[in-house]
């Protein structure tokens, strides 16, 4: 796994071995970044179960002003750390060690984010949960875009009871990216 452009580019980042995270493959995190490579500059972005952080580094290296990462697995929490120093991005970055409920309250009042990425366990409706807290909570940025990795055959039919569109669906060979947005923004 590697930053694939920016300023980190070509770094590579170290995940942890077994089954404990799955990383977002270069392929995929490429193709998710080249649809929000114009948005990115300067932006505030929230990674949430972060595994290795790849993700979140890359929107570091590509622009992004702040990355909060969010990971409860404390050797994941040091891989993110380690990747942070080897891409030089640390400066940027706030680590948090904790479950993702448990981050989204103490990050009330102290961030809004334009950019919320979260890759949860699959078939454990974090997702639900995460997107419920956040369509009540001060932590969106006006035109914030929520983007979700999940298995191909997770539904997402309580999006618009939550306050959510679905502006995009992007569907790759095992899992695909959603991307939604609050209604009326």
């Amino acid at each position: 796994m590697r930053v694939i452009a920016g300023s980190a580019r070509r770094i590579s980042l170290k995940t942890l071995e077994g089954l404990e995270t799955r990383p977002t493959t270069d392929r995929i995190k490429e193709t998710l970044f080249n649809m929000l490579q114009y948005a990115l500059a300067d932006c505030v972005f929230l990674d949430l179960f972060a595994g290795s952080g790849g993700i979140g580094i890359e929107a570091l290296s590509r622009g992004a002003a702040q990355c909060v990462f969010v990971e409860q697995n404390r050797a994941a929490v040091e891989c993110i750390r380690g990747n942070l120093q080897a891409a030089r991005l640390s400066d940027r970055a706030v680590v948090m060690h904790c479950d993702a409920l448990t981050a989204l309250q103490r990050l009330e009042g102290k961030y809004r984010f334009d950019y919320i990425f979260m890759d949860p366990p699959y078939g454990c409706r974090l997702e639900k949960q995460m997107l419920s807290y956040l369509a009540d909570s001060s932590l969106m940025e006006a035109g914030c875009t929520v983007i979700v990795e999940a298995r191909l055959d997770e539904e997402f039919s309580y999006l618009k009871d939550l306050g959510y569109v679905l502006t995009k669906e992007k569907l790759y060979k095992t899992n695909k990216h959603i991307f939604v947005n609050q209604g009326g923004v």
